[in-house]
Protein backbone atom coordinates (compact mmCIF):
# COMPACT_ATOMS: atom_id res chain seq x y z
CA UNK A 1 0.00 0.00 0.00
CA UNK A 2 1.40 3.41 -1.22
CA UNK A 3 1.89 6.66 1.78
CA UNK A 4 -1.02 8.70 1.98
CA UNK A 5 0.01 12.09 4.33
CA UNK A 6 -3.06 11.91 7.26
CA UNK A 7 -4.10 13.67 10.37
CA UNK A 8 -4.48 11.75 14.01
CA UNK A 9 -7.81 11.32 13.67
CA UNK A 10 -7.20 9.08 10.54
CA UNK A 11 -8.75 11.79 7.97
CA UNK A 12 -7.00 11.42 5.05
CA UNK A 13 -5.25 14.68 3.62
CA UNK A 14 -6.17 15.54 0.27
CA UNK A 15 -3.05 16.53 -1.54
CA UNK A 16 -0.51 14.22 -2.23
CA UNK A 17 3.44 13.33 -1.12
CA UNK A 18 5.96 15.53 -2.66
CA UNK A 19 9.48 15.94 -1.82
CA UNK A 20 11.06 15.63 1.48
CA UNK A 21 13.30 18.85 2.38
CA UNK A 22 15.82 17.83 5.01
CA UNK A 23 18.30 19.92 6.96
CA UNK A 24 21.58 18.85 8.32
CA UNK A 25 23.56 19.11 11.63
CA UNK A 26 21.07 21.65 12.59
CA UNK A 27 21.55 21.08 16.72
CA UNK A 28 25.01 21.75 17.67
CA UNK A 29 25.23 18.89 20.06
CA UNK A 30 24.22 16.35 16.79
CA UNK A 31 26.84 17.88 14.62
CA UNK A 32 29.53 17.51 17.23
CA UNK A 33 28.63 13.67 18.04
CA UNK A 34 29.43 12.65 14.50
CA UNK A 35 32.43 15.22 14.83
CA UNK A 36 31.06 17.29 11.96
CA UNK A 37 31.54 21.07 12.28
CA UNK A 38 28.84 22.96 12.68
CA UNK A 39 27.28 24.76 9.31
CA UNK A 40 27.34 28.49 9.29
CA UNK A 41 24.33 28.41 6.81
CA UNK A 42 21.71 26.12 6.16
CA UNK A 43 23.13 22.54 5.14
CA UNK A 44 19.91 21.16 2.81
CA UNK A 45 19.43 18.14 0.89
CA UNK A 46 16.32 16.19 -0.85
CA UNK A 47 15.13 12.69 -0.29
CA UNK A 48 12.59 11.57 -2.77
CA UNK A 49 8.57 10.75 -2.20
CA UNK A 50 9.66 7.51 -2.78
CA UNK A 51 11.56 6.87 0.06
CA UNK A 52 8.43 7.26 2.30
CA UNK A 53 6.97 4.66 4.23
CA UNK A 54 4.20 5.16 7.64
CA UNK A 55 5.36 4.05 10.86
CA UNK A 56 2.31 1.76 11.10
CA UNK A 57 2.70 -1.64 11.28
CA UNK A 58 6.48 -1.57 11.26
CA UNK A 59 8.84 -0.89 8.85
CA UNK A 60 12.20 -2.94 7.13
CA UNK A 61 15.67 -1.95 7.00
CA UNK A 62 18.08 -2.73 4.48
CA UNK A 63 21.27 -4.66 6.98
CA UNK A 64 22.81 -5.78 3.91
CA UNK A 65 24.67 -2.07 3.67
CA UNK A 66 26.36 -1.60 7.02
CA UNK A 67 24.63 0.37 9.57
CA UNK A 68 21.50 1.83 9.47
CA UNK A 69 21.23 5.22 12.00
CA UNK A 70 17.64 6.53 13.34
CA UNK A 71 17.51 10.41 13.39
CA UNK A 72 14.36 11.56 15.25
CA UNK A 73 13.12 14.78 13.71
CA UNK A 74 9.88 17.06 13.92
CA UNK A 75 8.22 16.85 10.56
CA UNK A 76 6.49 19.99 8.81
CA UNK A 77 3.57 19.39 6.37
CA UNK A 78 2.81 21.64 3.81
CA UNK A 79 -0.15 22.71 2.65
CA UNK A 80 0.85 25.21 0.39
CA UNK A 81 3.12 26.21 -1.94
CA UNK A 82 5.95 28.66 -1.30
CA UNK A 83 8.40 30.03 -3.48
CA UNK A 84 10.78 33.17 -3.99
CA UNK A 85 11.10 35.05 -0.64
CA UNK A 86 7.78 34.38 1.40
CA UNK A 87 7.09 36.44 4.37
CA UNK A 88 6.94 34.64 7.50
CA UNK A 89 2.93 35.22 7.89
CA UNK A 90 3.02 33.41 4.34
CA UNK A 91 5.01 30.65 5.50
CA UNK A 92 3.14 30.34 8.76
CA UNK A 93 0.00 29.93 6.27
CA UNK A 94 1.57 27.07 4.69
CA UNK A 95 2.00 25.04 7.16
CA UNK A 96 -0.59 22.29 7.63
CA UNK A 97 1.03 19.97 10.29
CA UNK A 98 3.46 18.47 12.51
CA UNK A 99 4.89 15.04 13.33
CA UNK A 100 7.63 13.23 14.53
CA UNK A 101 9.20 11.17 11.94
CA UNK A 102 12.75 9.26 11.17
CA UNK A 103 15.62 10.26 8.99
CA UNK A 104 17.41 7.00 8.78
CA UNK A 105 20.30 6.86 7.27
CA UNK A 106 22.99 4.45 5.94
CA UNK A 107 25.84 5.75 8.65
CA UNK A 108 28.55 3.77 6.99
CA UNK A 109 28.19 4.97 2.97
CA UNK A 110 27.68 8.60 4.27
CA UNK A 111 30.95 8.38 5.83
CA UNK A 112 32.26 6.81 2.58
CA UNK A 113 30.40 9.48 0.62
CA UNK A 114 31.65 12.56 2.82
CA UNK A 115 35.31 11.49 2.86
CA UNK A 116 34.91 11.60 -0.89
CA UNK A 117 33.34 14.70 -1.09
CA UNK A 118 30.16 13.62 -2.65
CA UNK A 119 26.53 14.04 -2.33
CA UNK A 120 24.98 11.98 0.53
CA UNK A 121 21.79 11.01 -1.57
CA UNK A 122 22.50 7.00 -1.70
CA UNK A 123 23.03 7.33 2.07
CA UNK A 124 20.04 9.16 2.43
CA UNK A 125 16.91 8.32 0.00
CA UNK A 126 16.99 4.31 -0.11
CA UNK A 127 13.37 2.40 -0.53
CA UNK A 128 11.85 3.29 3.24
CA UNK A 129 14.91 5.92 4.79
CA UNK A 130 11.97 8.30 5.96
CA UNK A 131 9.29 7.31 8.39
CA UNK A 132 6.27 9.17 8.99
CA UNK A 133 3.76 9.30 11.73
CA UNK A 134 0.21 11.18 11.34
CA UNK A 135 0.07 14.68 11.58
CA UNK A 136 -1.71 17.06 14.28
CA UNK A 137 -3.18 20.48 12.76
CA UNK A 138 -0.57 23.21 12.89
CA UNK A 139 -2.79 25.09 15.14
CA UNK A 140 -2.14 22.72 18.04
CA UNK A 141 1.31 24.90 17.87
CA UNK A 142 1.09 28.44 18.55
CA UNK A 143 4.83 28.88 19.28
CA UNK A 144 6.91 27.35 16.52
CA UNK A 145 10.36 27.63 18.91
CA UNK A 146 8.89 25.25 21.43
CA UNK A 147 7.84 21.95 19.88
CA UNK A 148 9.27 18.83 21.53
CA UNK A 149 10.47 15.90 19.51
CA UNK A 150 11.30 12.60 21.65
CA UNK A 151 12.47 8.46 20.72
CA UNK A 152 12.25 5.76 22.84
CA UNK A 153 13.58 2.56 21.99
CA UNK A 154 13.20 -0.86 23.70
CA UNK A 155 11.79 1.91 26.53
CA UNK A 156 14.60 3.72 26.78
CA UNK A 157 15.26 7.53 25.63
CA UNK A 158 17.53 8.04 22.86
CA UNK A 159 16.66 11.39 21.85
CA UNK A 160 14.46 14.50 23.82
CA UNK A 161 14.78 17.61 21.82
CA UNK A 162 12.99 21.07 21.06
CA UNK A 163 12.81 23.46 18.38
CA UNK A 164 14.09 25.87 20.50
CA UNK A 165 16.98 23.97 20.53
CA UNK A 166 17.76 24.87 16.46
CA UNK A 167 20.57 26.61 15.04
CA UNK A 168 18.02 27.32 12.26
CA UNK A 169 14.35 28.15 13.67
CA UNK A 170 11.33 26.52 11.71
CA UNK A 171 9.89 29.52 9.90
CA UNK A 172 13.67 31.16 8.35
CA UNK A 173 14.92 27.57 7.47
CA UNK A 174 11.66 27.05 5.10
CA UNK A 175 12.07 31.13 4.35
CA UNK A 176 15.56 29.95 3.07
CA UNK A 177 14.22 26.65 1.27
CA UNK A 178 11.47 28.30 -0.61
CA UNK A 179 14.08 31.18 -1.86
CA UNK A 180 16.42 28.28 -3.07
CA UNK A 181 13.81 26.28 -4.42
CA UNK A 182 9.93 25.91 -4.80
CA UNK A 183 7.70 24.20 -1.91
CA UNK A 184 4.64 22.66 -3.08
CA UNK A 185 1.69 21.67 -1.15
CA UNK A 186 2.41 17.94 0.05
CA UNK A 187 5.87 18.25 0.68
CA UNK A 188 7.55 17.35 3.61
CA UNK A 189 9.95 19.21 5.45
CA UNK A 190 12.20 17.32 7.91
CA UNK A 191 14.10 19.64 10.61
CA UNK A 192 17.32 17.81 11.85
CA UNK A 193 17.76 16.20 14.80
CA UNK A 194 18.83 16.27 18.22
CA UNK A 195 21.74 14.79 19.31
CA UNK A 196 21.91 10.77 20.71
CA UNK A 197 21.61 9.27 17.10
CA UNK A 198 22.85 5.39 16.73
CA UNK A 199 22.23 2.54 14.78
CA UNK A 200 18.75 0.13 14.51
CA UNK A 201 18.45 -3.36 15.06
CA UNK A 202 16.05 -5.89 13.72
CA UNK A 203 13.15 -6.55 16.36
CA UNK A 204 13.88 -3.07 18.13
CA UNK A 205 10.77 -1.27 19.47
CA UNK A 206 10.60 2.51 18.58
CA UNK A 207 8.16 4.88 20.07
CA UNK A 208 7.60 8.28 18.62
CA UNK A 209 6.68 10.99 20.30
CA UNK A 210 5.77 15.29 20.14
CA UNK A 211 5.76 14.84 23.66
CA UNK A 212 2.34 16.11 25.06
CA UNK A 213 0.80 15.79 21.80
CA UNK A 214 1.28 13.06 19.95
CA UNK A 215 2.84 9.50 20.66
CA UNK A 216 2.98 6.29 17.72
CA UNK A 217 4.57 3.09 18.43
CA UNK A 218 6.45 0.89 15.94
CA UNK A 219 9.38 -1.55 15.36
CA UNK A 220 11.93 -2.67 12.92
CA UNK A 221 10.73 -5.53 11.10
Amino acid sequence: MSYQHQYVDGTRVHFPLGKVVCIGRNYAEHAKELNNPIPTEPLLFIKPGSCVVEAAGGFALPFDRGAVHYEAEIAVLLGKSLSTRPSAEEVIDAISGFAPALDLTLRDLQSKLKEKGLPWELSKSFDGACVLTPFVPASTFPDLTDIGIRLTINGEVRQDGNSHLMLNPIVPMIQHMAAMFSLQAGDVILTGTPVGVGPLEQGDELVLELPGVSRFETRVL
